[in-house]
């Protein structure tokens, strides 16, 4: 078995190497901080329905349109009127509650 010696020069810029991975690694947002926290409820015509930690900044649709909605998740949830998050509505703020009259939203997006 041979052993060799590692010039200094070399174990250093293998340590910065592996400390500048290490530090682009814990700065890279992890899969958490893409969904929010809890459910958002809503009620349409065809039923109850339920979306569990939706994702940040990703299009839902509702089905049928929604009636009412509780955003019971930690991030806003922005309505619209159509189906592919084009016509805003307006936003549910965390914890609150709203019935829809005349034209239902039909998709949901959360984050701000």
């Amino acid at each position: 078995m041979t052993i060799r010696r590692i010039p200094a020069t070399r174990l250093g810029r293998l340590a910065l190497t592996a400390g500048a991975a290490l530090a682009l690694f814990t700065a890279l947002p992890m899969s958490s901080a893409y969904a929010t926290a809890g459910t958002f409820f809503y009620h349409s015509s065809v039923g109850d329905f339920q979306i569990t930690e939706p994702p940040l900044g990703v299009c839902q649709p509702l089905h049928d349109g929604a009636t009412n909605a509780s955003n019971q998740t930690n991030a806003t949830a922005t309505l619209y009127f159509d189906g592919n998050c084009g016509n805003s509505w307006g936003s549910l703020q965390p914890g609150q509650f709203t019935d829809f009259f005349g034209d239902l939203p039909h998709s949901v997006r959360f984050g701000s």
